[in-house]
């Protein structure tokens, strides 16, 4: 274990992002993108939109701009981040994420942690900031997206845990569990 905060932080960041990353693989072209929750959270978006938000962390707030024009553009559709179209393939999608965290990687290996920033869309008290309170930022980014994920994913077929041979559930009778879980939820609630 590395006692440097950068290699340490970097290192989360990466199994955050495959983490991510895990919840995409096995599933339909459909399954990938249709939306999910009421808001159309779906799989393929999470991705696309992660990809935006390391390109411009870890790009522009840092002075070092990604060198490619993203797919999207979030000032004329807010949301034309969280969705690919049936023009982009999966592959367009996670190449680009692939292409993004790259590109962010080298940042965070390039620079000290001290190096200065501006995020732009935060507030004027905030917006002045450091490559590891981006890092910090992003973790937990990353993570957010990765428990959206985690869910819609046991949402489609069951799959759930950090990642493939590492549930880091316990193995358990699931349906008994829920039931638990029902039963607990209706008697604190006076329905049973």
């Amino acid at each position: 274990m590395t006692s440097d905060p950068k290699t340490f932080l970097h290192r989360y960041l990466k199994v955050a992002r495959e983490a991510f990353l895990w919840k995409l693989d096995g599933l339909s072209e459909y399954d990938v993108r249709r939306p999910l929750t009421p808001t159309g959270t779906n799989l393929l978006g999470l991705a696309k939109h992660m990809a935006g938000v390391e390109a411009g962390y870890f790009g522009d707030c840092l002075g070092r701009p990604f060198p490619e024009k993203l797919p999207f553009d979030v000032e004329a559709d807010p949301n034309s981040d969280m969705f690919a179209t049936a023009d982009e393939s999966r592959e367009d999608v996670l190449g680009l994420f692939a292409r993004a965290t790259a590109f962010a990687d080298t940042s965070i290996e390039e620079l000290p942690l001290d190096a200065p920033g501006v995020v732009p869309w935060w507030p004027e008290e905030r917006k002045y900031v450091t490559l590891q309170l981006l890092l910090v930022h992003e973790i937990a980014e990353v993570n957010r997206h990765a428990g959206h994920a985690d869910i819609l994913r046991e949402g489609l077929d069951g799959m759930a845990g950090l990642r493939a041979g590492n549930s880091n559930l316990p193995q358990q009778d699931w349906q008994a569990h829920w039931d638990r879980v029902e039963l607990e939820a209706r008697r604190a609630s006076g329905q049973a």
